[in-house]
């Protein structure tokens, strides 16, 4: 009797040892599920809890090396990584000053996972003012992704955001509005994918970013090494994304900055990186079809239409007219539809655009 009592005081020992090790180090796979790890871009590295800003730097070619600025706000609980991108065109403000205060939103304590924020993708264009273009070799950032880090300014800096956020990130926000030529109303580019499954998340994002008016786009290059657009080559490569357009002419317009807070909010709660409820548009407006009017002439553009009117298939949208004040062409709507946003300053350029209208969907 007296053994077996024995023995059982070194079992219930044992047990209580083992019980309080377990307590004290718990199993690695456990610790790891409630603790973030550090998360890196480029040379930035930041520590679960904190917050890093600093600049991806794209080396030097042909023409001169470029910055990126970039803030990596990292949870102190993992979960997803998401990329918000501004300023791939840099006369957008809108979605540029969004992320500024989203930076200042977002509390590392609070998130799960990392949020990644480009506040000025196309950084040597912001600086100059211009338009669409690079001021180096003149190209537009959003048609010569993936890049080529053996390219021209605007190649590489496209190299580096497909190499260090779009590789990195498992969603993506690439947020435009009207440039500072582009009167627009504000919208969100639904890129299908041709993968089920991809394409129901990125409905709802869509939806969960807020804005009214929702492009059903089936146009974009599944050429993974043609990609040409930030959003398309999240998409390519299997990962959801969405374009988002909100702002017009290069304004500082508050209700539509804040319109750009409000999406990204959202959408860290409905990848369940930020607690609360998902709050999807109930009421948007599908646009099942899109074409962009492009200029055929150098000259002067008056437009006959601004953002958000209706028109009807072959109804002059606007005239164009040469250097001296004669008419060249009255440009009409292809479609009777919407427009989505029209050129709304004087000058125009063969091949760029003039505007662009949408057919929207109608219900059933």
């Amino acid at each position: 009797m007296a053994i077996n009592l024995a023995r059982a005081k070194s079992v219930t020992i044992l047990l209580l040892v083992l019980l309080v090790s377990f307590l004290a180090f718990p199993p690695l796979a456990s610790s790891q599920a409630r603790v973030n790890q550090p998360f890196t871009v480029g040379s930035l590295v930041a520590r679960p809890g904190e917050v890093i800003s600093g600049y991806l730097e794209v080396p030097p070619g042909l023409d001169p090396a470029a910055r990126i600025p970039v803030t990596i706000i990292n949870g102190q609980k993992p979960g997803k990584v998401l990329a918000a991108v501004a300023g791939v065109h840099p006369y957008e403000y809108a979605p540029i000053l969004a992320l500024y205060r989203v930076k200042k939103l977002v509390r590392p304590e609070e998130l799960s996972g990392t949020l990644v924020l480009v506040h000025i993708a196309n950084l040597p264009a912001f600086q100059r003012r211009t338009i669409y273009y690079n001021p180096y070799d003149w190209k537009n950032l959003n048609r010569v992704f993936p890049g080529d880090p053996k390219g021209t300014q605007s190649q590489r800096i496209a190299a580096v955001l497909t190499e260090q956020i779009v590789e990195r990130a498992d969603a993506l926000l690439d947020m435009h509005c009207g440039d500072g030529n582009e009167a627009l109303i504000p919208y969100t580019y639904w890129m299908l994918s041709g993968d089920k499954n991809l394409d129901v998340v990125t409905k709802d994002m869509a939806l969960a970013f807020g804005l009214k008016h929702i492009i059903i786009d089936n146009t974009r290059t599944p050429d993974i090494k043609n990609s040409r657009y930030l959003g398309n080559t999240a998409i390519v490569r299997k990962k959801p994304a969405i374009t988002t357009e909100s702002g017009f002419l290069g304004r500082v317009d508050e209700k539509l900055v804040e319109a750009n807070v409000r999406g990204v909010m959202n959408i860290l709660k409905y990848f369940k990186m930020l607690p609360g409820e998902v709050a999807f548009n109930q009421e948007a407006v599908w646009v099942e079809k899109y074409e962009v009017v492009y200029s055929n002439h150098d000259g002067l553009f008056y437009p006959r239409a601004g953002m958000g009117d209706y028109v009807r298939k072959g109804e002059v949208v606007g005239v164009i007219t040469d250097y001296f004040g004669n008419l060249l062409e009255k440009v009409m709507a292809p479609f009777t539809g919407m427009v989505l946003y029209i050129i709304a300053t004087p000058p125009c350029n063969q091949g760029e655009p003039l505007f662009e209208i949408g057919k929207i969907k109608e219900e059933k």
